[in-house]
């Protein structure tokens, strides 16, 4: 699906230290495209049918939820601009605060702790340390799997320097996948929509062909200052 966009170029500055992590997860990902798919129970055309116009039409003269949970990175206008672009069965909930960087501490592992039996779209908001916002919508809670998990309700955005949504294009179907030493949401010819390290301290974001992105802070490489995981429950 095409883009949602309020413009920008992008300039990109590498952070070291990060390939060596990238190169030890592309060896653990190289399996066929066939088995990966293997493991999912719909075809793309029918994640086409049902998810391509997944995304609610919230109405913006619609009060915007109310957090549960103090938030150190969305504003009232980040919250306006995400809510047109929820999916439909996440309208109308508010927006609970699962975990967060400042709580939780800087793991991926007690990411996947706090969203055990949670059964709920998730919102991912990262604020780097050159503050820029960003982030992903996933169909589903996140949690270690050895192959990608989740439906086109998922998503990539970025505020900076304007807001931009990113749907899945139906090329493939690299939603999720995670373990202890890695989070990616999007992927494709070695190329990560966005991909955290196991400490949530560096990350990467490039274009990729699952949501057809730009990269969402300029710079490809990054440091998180703070993450934030919202459910709607």
């Amino acid at each position: 699906m095409a883009q949602f966009s309020e413009e920008a170029p992008i300039n990109r500055l590498p952070i070291m230290g990060l390939h060596e992590k990238l190169r030890k997860f592309h060896h653990h990902q190289r399996s066929p495209c066939q088995r990966i798919l293997g493991v999912l129970s719909m075809s793309t055309d029918e994640y086409r049918k049902t998810s391509l116009f997944a995304t609610g039409s919230f109405d913006l003269d619609f009060p915007i939820p109310d957090l549960i949970g103090k938030t150190e990175i969305l504003t009232e206008e980040h919250r306006e601009k995400l809510c047109s672009h929820l999916p439909a069965r996440a309208e109308g909930y508010s927006w609970s605060l699962i975990f967060s960087t400042s709580q939780h501490g800087f793991a991926l592992n007690s990411l996947y702790r706090k969203m055990a039996r949670l059964e709920s779209p998730v919102l991912i908001v990262i604020e780097d340390t050159e503050h820029n916002v960003f982030g992903a919508l996933t169909s589903c809670s996140l949690h270690v799997s050895d192959h990608f998990y989740g439906t086109g309700e998922s998503l990539l955005y970025k505020f900076n320097p304007s807001f931009k949504v990113f749907h899945w294009t139906g090329e493939n179907m690299y939603f999720i996948k995670g373990n202890m030493e890695s989070l990616s949401i999007g992927a494709g010819d070695g190329r990560f929509g966005l991909w955290l390290d196991g400490d949530l301290n560096q990350g990467r974001s490039q274009q990729c062909s699952t949501y057809g992105n730009e990269p969402l802070a300029p710079q490809e490489d990054f440091v998180i200052k703070t993450l934030e995981c919202w459910a709607f429950v």
